[in-house]
């Protein structure tokens, strides 16, 4: 039975939803779901919304709440109506059931948890496929003993197949033997998944459903419910399906931490990625636009669509991502990068001079934390710290030349890159030196470290007194 036709991006104004389980924080993975639902309504001038399923009232916290919604507000993922919480629909959900199960496309059920517990046994034993076996599909309530507990079963279809035109995938068949009467109300009364997922969908009028692929099992599961509930009231079209592959490591495994696969905020708080790298990164993360690789919010938008995903599982490479994350560094505004920037450098930063460094910090910084070590010195105080390899270059002879830089830089009216490059330059050719001999020493004393920006341009930023405080504090 193949599925009715569903409502296209050029019959009606097209709905998405990101519905993430607050069980945890927003991943990488649930982050690129998101961006390309928000993509594919913003692209089509429709609706993006969002919805949590926190219906695991054991495993949904607050906490995980909070994550997801400040991850999605970092991506400038926006969304047009406020968040549906599932567990508040629970209600609505039980009504939706009660419907299926009087009209005969649901039934209850009152296998015990025993009886179960053997069915599955017998079937392990004979190698049989792990499905309910209808029992009670056609036998009467009135034959379970009084006040027993049950649960709802959805009564799927046994014969022919169910067929999804997938906008990924392509054209996917199962037949409907494979399928089984699954719960959609507990015993307790709770909505399942399943059922709350299609109720949901259906009340926010959700358009199409673009998800991981590992949920392509449960379009075919869900279906069913569609086609009940539309043959009781009418209204409920299938929505159209988009089941994009998942993503793995650089090495082709699935997924895993040490990979990458951390919440969102990871990637903003502990590696210093900017929120349009990731935008980007993720964008380009089983979807392609020819060759292209910076590619801006605004263009996204305009060339996002379903065509351009792939099959294939796409490969996290947290090299590639670093990469582009230096370009938008490059790219960024200074006053934006020193605000950023400021709290991951420790004692009182003064904003003015971290603004005016960005320029000679940002070009080889690939994280915000690069940037942040690279402008540490600015903001030490003397007597500074040495690394190990700074304070070898510091030997008697670098002591005697730092006190003859020190004594001309002194005299110097222009306190500018050019002019004390050139009375540098001029100091090393007067002692037969390489610049680079008078250069590195100063470097260790001005900074503590042996790279920073450019010498000329550290001494600019720290200014005539402090730079001659710092050399006078090492010089012989």
């Amino acid at each position: 039975m193949a599925s009715p036709a569903a409502q296209s991006p050029g019959t009606g104004q097209v709905v998405t939803r990101f519905a993430p389980s607050p069980t945890g924080f927003l991943h990488i993975g649930g982050a690129r779901t998101a961006l390309f639902n928000w993509l594919f309504a913003r692209h089509h001038g429709g609706k993006a919304l969002l919805r949590i399923e926190d219906t695991d009232r054991k495993r949904s916290t607050q906490e995980a709440i909070d994550a997801i919604l400040d991850g999605l507000d970092w991506m400038g993922l926006d969304y047009d109506e406020a968040p549906v919480f599932q567990s508040q629909r629970a209600e609505r959900h039980a009504e939706v059931a009660q419907k299926l199960l009087e009209a005969g496309h649901a039934y209850k059920c009152f296998a015990t948890p025993e009886e179960l517990e053997a069915m599955r046994a017998e079937q392990r034993a004979n190698k049989q496929p792990m499905r309910y076996d209808g029992r009670w599909r056609d036998r009467d309530p009135s034959q379970a003993p009084e006040g027993a507990p049950f649960t709802v079963r959805l009564k799927t279809p046994v014969d022919g197949e169910t067929t999804i035109e997938d906008k990924v995938q392509g054209r996917v068949s199962v037949k409907n033997m494979e399928l089984d009467d699954y719960i959609i109300l507990r015993a307790d009364g709770t909505p399942t998944y399943m059922l709350a997922a299609v109720v949901d969908d259906h009340d926010m009028g959700v358009t199409h459903v673009i998800r991981g692929d590992d949920h392509l099992n449960n379009a075919f599961r869900q279906l069913p419910i569609y086609h009940a509930m539309n043959q009781i009231e009418g209204g409920w079209n299938d929505p159209v399906y988009a089941h994009i592959p998942l993503i793995h490591g650089s090495d082709g495994a699935k997924l895993s931490k040490r990979h990458g696969a951390l919440g969102v905020e990871a990637y903003r708080d502990e590696m210093g990625i900017l929120s349009e790298a990731l935008f980007n990164y993720l964008l380009r993360l089983g979807w392609g636009h020819g060759d292209r690789e910076e590619i801006t919010r605004t263009e996204a938008i305009e060339l996002f669509d379903l065509g351009g995903v792939g099959k294939s599982p796409s490969r996290f490479d947290l090299k590639k991502l670093e990469n582009l994350n230096g370009h938008y560094i490059r790219e960024s505004d200074d006053a934006k990068l020193a605000m950023l920037v400021a709290p991951r450098i420790d004692g009182d930063v003064d904003i003015e001079l971290l603004t005016q460094a960005i320029p000679v910090l940002k070009p080889r910084a690939k994280n915000l934390n690069e940037l942040a070590d690279g402008a540490g010195f600015l903001f030490a105080q003397r007597p500074l710290e040495m690394t190990e390899k700074a304070a070898q270059l510091l030997d008697p002879e670098s002591r005697s030349n730092l006190r003859l830089l020190s004594d001309r830089f002194s005299q110097e009216n222009d306190w500018t890159s050019e002019a004390l490059e050139a009375t540098t330059k001029a100091l090393a050719e007067e002692l037969g030196l390489g610049l680079g001999k008078l250069a590195q020493p100063m470097r260790a004393a001005l900074t503590g470290t042996t790279t920073s920006p450019g010498i000329f341009d550290v001494l600019v930023l720290l200014g005539r007194e402090e730079s001659l405080a710092r050399l006078d504090a090492q010089a012989a």
